[in-house]
């Protein structure tokens, strides 16, 4: 009797220091305090990525991402374009609820109210350093700004300690960089003068002066030529401060590696918003012909390549095993978004869509069902995972992983999903593409009516307008080829009540054909 008492205290003694190391377990992993880092990409498709079956193009990087983290196969942005996306995913709303939330010019005011919560102020508020570097296009000012002068409200205004970035988009004016609200190497005697309605007096384009281009432009691309480039919108003045397109990836890429080689002594938060394969597609000269498929394919290869080398210098400095890495794309793909640049000459056998249907501005599922992938050495295990989730999500689960909450977003907490803990995720999706709204619901996507015309020449891509109800069981039917609206009756009534309990039924108001530039 006393040998079995004495063996029960044992078997408790121990059983209590397994549970306490488990909990210390838990605390250690939580009071380390993770590094996180978003690698955001520019109409990445759904199908671009070798790890996701793209069979003409090799992705080693990502791919060596995807096999060492979670590869998500239902995973999406928020919107089919970038501004609403970009926006989501920094405040964790859903962009249909701000009317301003759509592809903005260059001189738009900041997008994002100063007082929201948004993803570097939930990093900050808990002792970590933030950073954005690359892309924006979330609006700058207040409408009106001084590009010779501090910018500001932008995102320092809204919790990033550290910001370098382009404005808008590569296509689009100033072409030039800004650092923490200063335009960087800018000669006071040249000033700068942006104007989306005008142009200045004297000034080239692509129209005045077409034998200045290296890039012939195929709609809205037209106004000020930079470094033989036609853009979007008129600039005059800061000529030292000209970004040079072919440099960017690099550019960016030497930003991201100096910030976490000199930040990693304190946990930090870092969004590295990398522009391809947005327009214009300008590979380094390194990486031209090297994928076969022109300038889009090239500069696909080129991003691959910068995401190895940012990896490498985080394994270098020893911060791989604790830091969580959320790879993604802010939607869907397209071909021709402006340019002549052999995209859809030399597309050969690749598919960007994955098989899906539409691509960028579209509300079918190629046009916010994209490539995401989570990783983190150590902590999350290799696998596949079919949750939805959405990239509107890591607010709520990044609050989650710093043993916090947000309140009033639409924002879930799906921490367990991202690392591989469960694959329980989203029951239902509120999704958007130029103003129309849909709804995926477990293996079911509904599409309301609307007006308009369904196919886009100006890019080549189905956006799904139809003056009629679209019903999709994609787990069958991941192509939206069979349309069960008028065969499953029961289902569309479901669907659509759901889709106005979430979204209101004045969905359809104001909803207006969309001009591509």
């Amino acid at each position: 009797m006393r040998i079995s008492m004495f063996f029960l205290i044992i078997l408790i003694t121990v059983s209590c220091n397994s549970i306490q190391k488990k909990e210390n377990t838990k605390v250690t992993i939580s009071s380390s305090k993770p590094n996180v880092i978003v690698i955001y990409l520019d109409d990445l498709g759904y199908g671009d990525v070798s790890c996701y079956n793209a069979t003409e193009l090799e992705t080693p990087n990502m791919d060596a991402l995807a096999n060492g983290g979670i590869r998500f196969t239902n995973a999406y942005a928020s919107s089919a374009t970038c501004t609403p996306s970009r926006y989501a995913l920094l405040t964790g709303i859903y962009p249909w609820r701000n009317k301003k939330a759509k592809i903005l010019p260059g001189t738009a005011p900041l997008l994002i109210d100063t007082l929201q919560i948004t993803l570097p102020k939930l990093f900050k508020k808990e002792g970590y350093d933030t950073a954005i570097i690359g892309k924006w296009h979330l609006g700058l000012g207040t409408g009106v700004i001084n590009w010779n002068e501090h910018i500001s409200p932008g995102p320092n205004e809204v919790g990033f300690d550290d910001s370098y970035i382009l404005a808008a988009t590569q296509d689009r004016v100033p072409t030039v960089y800004i650092q923490n609200g200063d335009v960087v190497g800018l000669d006071n005697d040249d000033p700068i003068e942006v104007n989306y309605f005008e142009n200045f007096k004297n000034e080239p384009t692509a129209i005045t002066h077409p034998e200045m281009l290296t890039m012939k432009w195929h709609h809205g691309h037209n106004n000020s030529i930079v470094n033989g480039i036609p853009r979007i919108g008129y600039m005059k003045g800061g000529e030292s401060a000209k970004w040079s397109d072919v440099d960017m990836a690099d550019h960016f890429l030497d930003k991201v590696k100096a910030y976490v080689k000199s930040h990693k002594e304190k946990p930090f938060f870092l969004y590295y918003a990398m522009q391809q394969p947005h327009v214009p597609r300008t590979p380094h000269p390194r990486f031209i012909g090297k994928s076969g498929m022109g300038p889009r394919g090239d500069v696909i290869l080129e991003a691959d390549w910068c995401i190895g080398e940012f990896v490498k210098t985080l394994k270098k400095e020893g911060l791989l095993e604790n830091t969580l890495i959320i790879l993604s794309s802010d939607n869907g793909p397209v071909l021709n978004d402006g340019y002549f640049d052999d995209a859809v000459e030399k597309l050969g056998n690749h598919n960007p869509s994955g098989g899906l249907r539409g691509g960028k501005y579209s509300i079918f599922e190629a046009g916010t069902r994209v490539p995401f992938i989570t990783y983190w050495e150590g902590r999350i295990e290799p696998m596949v995972s079919d949750a939805v989730i959405c990239q509107i999500d890591l607010l709520a689960s990044l609050a989650s992983l710093l043993n916090t909450e947000v309140n009033d977003t639409d924002s879930k907490d799906l921490l367990s999903a991202l690392t591989g803990n469960s694959e329980k995720g989203r029951d239902h999706l509120i999704l958007e593409a130029t103003g129309k709204t849909a709804l995926r619901s477990g293996d079911w996507v509904y599409i309301p009516a609307y007006e308009g015309t369904n196919y886009r020449e100006e890019v080549g891509i189905e956006v799904g307008n139809f003056p009629f109800e679209q019903l999709y069981n994609i787990s069958d039917d991941a192509g939206q080829n069979n349309n069960l609206a008028q065969s499953n009756p029961e289902k569309l009534f479901e669907m659509k009540a759901l889709f106005e309990k979430l979204r209101g039924k004045d969905y359809n108001r104001g909803v207006k054909e969309v001009k591509f530039q």
